[in-house]
């Protein structure tokens, strides 16, 4: 065993330089790095991008009005299923999945609050307390907003699970 450490790190002691004279040639140098900001994962125009997501929003707010409480899942799961043809990052996806349910629920929230002059704070106050909230309008109306934006983050990952990646000849980059 004495005779094992005295022989670590020391040149040829475990034949690691006889690869050549296998007949192995010696690789190629690495590539170099490329920082992963600098390549562009998108395709397509950022505006047409932008609408999609104005029209999910149309759409969850539509669903908002009617009483559809699930219309933010289908959007998220819509937008997780075409975002791997997009190609977006999911950092930057996710909180534009979030920011399209908050808005979607917020508009109609808002707009029964201001023009149907119905006491819509006070049954949002007393929805809070009865959850064991504080007692406040606001705090009833972020817990709306929240289990919309959960919605839509449940159905984006669930549709990002159900589309295959595309391989790297697709995409042009290397597999790591």
């Amino acid at each position: 065993m004495t005779t094992e450490f005295k022989r670590l790190g020391k040149r040829g002691s475990y034949r690691l330089g006889r690869l050549r004279a296998q007949g192995i040639k010696s690789l190629p140098p690495p590539e170099p790095f490329r920082v992963s900001f600098a390549r562009s994962y998108r395709r397509g125009p950022a505006s047409a991008w932008l609408l999609a997501l104005l029209a999910g929003v149309a759409l969850v707010a539509g669903g908002a009005a009617i009483g559809w409480w699930f219309v933010p899942f289908a959007a998220g799961l819509a937008a997780g299923l075409a975002n791997r043809v997009a190609g977006w990052r999911i950092r930057v996806a996710v909180p534009a999945v979030a920011a399209m349910a908050a808005a979607g629920w917020a508009i109609p929230l808002l707009w029964q609050t201001l023009h149907a002059h119905q006491p819509y704070g006070a049954v949002a106050r007393e929805i809070a307390a009865l959850c064991g909230l504080p007692a406040y309008a606001a705090t009833g109306v972020a817990v709306t907003l929240l289990i919309a934006v959960i919605q839509a983050v449940v159905g984006y990952w669930l549709g990002r699970a159900l589309t295959p990646r595309p391989s790297p000849d697709e995409t042009g980059l290397r597999p790591l």
